[in-house]
């Protein structure tokens, strides 16, 4: 393979979306049913911890606050009342608190929380990506590396879900399959976020998107996704694009 292989940025942006979502899903459904359903009821259920779980790559970091807006662009596509009353439950069970500039934060015990799911997620992706060392090795210094440049070029942009989400807490000592689920999340943001300025530029808003149907529209607006979420991929090699993309592909889930 060589820099030749006809895979831009933009092309591959394409590619590794749904590889991308399809492991990260996998990771998060394997916490679920390998023992999250029974550490969320230890601490109140999904009413008192949807939140954390959702915001958990930021919450998690010492300190580490989800702001106004970020949450805001984190749950663009949800009726923004039900949030507020969703943050209000959780915050009555002494999960989050708000902080004076209208964002939120962990508790001591949201942290407790996050410290177990944590554990949880190392546990159970090791499990599920058993015997694909090599692959996980390869992916999560090259997902560093995207996400630092991810977040350079954030600096020049509105902030956003990815912005509010990145980079993901990483203490010392976490096992690499747990830093490939979390790092995958984090740039899923990206995604998301770019996303979001292409249908905006387009002319819609977070409802008439969700009801547009396939068609030419829909698809010039994927397509210009693809392309604002592009950047990234730059800092890659043709043949690092296509290696990624095999390991994605890959690993079960």
């Amino acid at each position: 393979m060589s820099d030749g292989v006809e895979l831009p940025p933009h092309r591959f942006a394409g590619l590794i979306a749904p590889a991308i979502d399809r492991v990260f899903v996998a990771g998060m459904l394997a916490g679920r049913d390998g023992g999250g359903a029974e550490l969320s009821s230890r601490y109140g259920g999904p009413a008192a911890t949807g939140f954390l779980v959702e915001l958990r790559t930021r919450l998690a970091t010492p300190g580490g606050t989800v702001s106004g807006p970020g949450f805001a662009a984190v749950t663009r596509y949800r009726d923004p009342a039900t949030c507020q009353r969703t943050l209000d439950k959780q915050v009555a069970y002494g999960m989050l608190q708000r902080v004076p500039d209208g964002g939120l934060c962990a508790t001591e015990r949201g942290l407790a929380f996050l410290a177990e799911l944590w554990q949880l997620h190392a546990e159970v992706t090791e499990e599920l990506w058993a015997g694909h060392d090599d692959r996980v090795g390869r992916l999560v210094p090259t997902l560093g590396r995207l996400l630092a440049y991810a977040l350079v070029l954030a600096e020049s942009d509105e902030p956003g879900a990815f912005a509010a989400m990145a980079p993901p807490h990483e203490p010392a000592g976490a096992p690499a399959a747990v830093l490939l689920l979390n790092r995958l999340s984090a740039l899923r943001y990206h995604r998301a976020d770019a996303h979001a300025a292409a249908w905006a530029a387009a002319g819609h808003t977070a409802t008439s998107i969700a009801g547009l149907p396939p068609g030419p529209e829909r698809l010039a607006i994927e397509q210009e996704t693809d392309r604002r979420a592009a950047g990234p991929y730059a800092v890659l090699t043709a043949e690092e694009r296509l290696v990624m993309l095999a390991d994605l592909s890959a690993l079960p889930g």
